[in-house]
């Protein structure tokens, strides 16, 4: 039996917003304008994150005086530079390529002078990148407890913080090694609340958390392996440098792109199709599904009552919702949360969504994440699939990719979390 082929105006809107979210956060439009003076001295380009490839070409095109450096990108992210190494290594779980960049890094940066600088482009998924344990622990403690944390529903402030007391170089310890060197930090933020501490755990900026503190985020999720990693945190030597550190005097911090500048962009895409932008929030957090049933309900009013706006509008809103995995299904929080949203709406006409992460990878799959219509669980069920049954086993890309609804971009090579946008149109009976 056929299936009926989706509208593809609602659909080929919706692609224009997310592609306008990521246009806004591109390293090649948002990197040259916060470029420091070059001074006196040495420049060295150092860096982590998904985003840190692009961030690097654009300084290079755009930087007048001679330069060097290492930055770290995920597998796949890099791209072509002259003077700065770009290195590639695996996320979310650290390897040892990740490990062995990290290392130079911070050798790089140490015996500087006060004349030099130290340029420093952060991005997301820097954390795992920059993976480099404290002595007394191995590579191999720090993977299991990222799995662990992976699994556990812990949001990235949490796991940001256990991070940054495993790391020699976390935490505010990237940027003490290059004093009395000026260090610069550009940051594209994938963090709700856009905090320079929790982005990448925060290498070049004081961090205000404490052993004591990672200790309880283990506890609270009941991790309790690796024995070496609990020794550590409860040793707590080496304390992470804190706000008023002398060390970290000379450092400069300036976030270069936001998840709200995205829904903005996105936004103005939305008035010129004479679509009613309502953000929702930057920064929204929690389980998947729950975040969707809340969507949902406002979509629905919406629908019903014209509130917050009446249709044709179109709901935004980004963050980093988490997914605790029960099931053995593949697929990314932003594939959960639309599963979750289908499940809710359960058909209900003219309301079309999209949700994919802006750094082009939806957890661990192929795809950015992926576009619901009010007949996709229709469309499902012609081809026998359940999709209560799929979310029920964390499978909303196999879900989305049976109906041939994933949206697959590649690498972004940026990074400003999840955008997620819910389109309702008008309409009658």
């Amino acid at each position: 039996m056929p299936i009926a082929v989706p509208d593809s105006a609602p659909r080929d809107l919706l692609r224009a917003l997310f592609d306008a979210a990521l246009a806004s956060a591109d390293p090649a439009r948002c990197v040259p304008p916060h470029l420091p003076a070059p001074p006196k001295g040495r420049t060295i380009v150092v860096g982590a994150g998904k985003a840190a490839g692009k961030m690097a070409r654009a300084v290079e095109d755009n930087w007048p005086g001679a330069l060097e450096g290492l930055v770290v990108t995920r597998y796949g992210h890099g791209v072509p530079c002259r003077r700065i190494e770009v290195v590639e290594a695996a996320h979310p779980v650290p390897d040892a390529a990740g490990q062995q960049a990290a290392a130079r890094i911070l050798q790089m940066v140490q015996g500087l002078s006060a004349d030099d600088l130290v340029l420093c482009l952060i991005s997301g998924g820097g954390s795992a990148l920059l993976a480099l344990p404290a002595p007394d622990l191995t590579l191999d403690d720090k993977r299991a407890v990222n799995r662990a944390l992976l699994k556990s529903g812990a949001n990235i402030a949490e796991m940001n913080c256990v991070r940054k007391h495993l790391s020699a170089i976390k935490g505010g310890r990237l940027a003490a090694a290059a004093a009395p060197a000026r260090v610069v930090s550009l940051l594209i933020s994938d963090v709700p609340g856009d905090d320079p501490a929790v982005i990448a755990s925060g290498p070049t900026v004081p961090d205000p958390t404490s052993f004591a503190d990672a200790a309880a985020v283990l506890e609270k999720y009941a991790i309790t392996e690796p024995a070496a990693v609990i020794a550590h945190l409860r040793a707590a030597r080496d304390e992470t440098p804190k706000p008023g550190d002398p060390r970290l005097a000379r450092g400069v911090t300036t976030i270069i792109a936001r998840p709200q500048d995205s829904l903005e962009a996105a936004a103005a895409v939305a008035r010129r199709a004479d679509f009613t932008p309502v953000i929702l929030g930057d920064s929204i957090e929690g389980e998947a599904r729950d975040v969707a049933l809340v969507h949902a309900g406002i979509a629905r009013q919406v629908a019903r009552y014209g509130q917050p706006a009446k249709a044709p509008a179109v709901l935004l809103s980004g963050g980093e919702t988490t997914v605790t995995v029960r099931g053995r299904g593949r697929g990314g929080r932003n594939a959960e949360f639309l599963l979750a949203l289908a499940v809710a709406l359960n058909g209900t006409p003219g309301i079309h969504a999209l949700a994919g992460d802006t750094d082009g990878i939806d957890g661990t799959e192929d795809n950015a994440g992926a576009l619901l219509g009010p007949d996709s669980l229709a469309r499902a069920a012609a081809l026998g699939i359940d999709g209560r049954r799929l979310l029920a086993d964390n499978d909303g890309y196999g879900f989305f990719s049976a109906l041939g609804d994933l949206v697959v971009t590649g690498p972004t090579r940026t990074n400003v979390n999840d955008f997620r946008a819910i389109l309702i149109e008008p309409t009658t009976g």
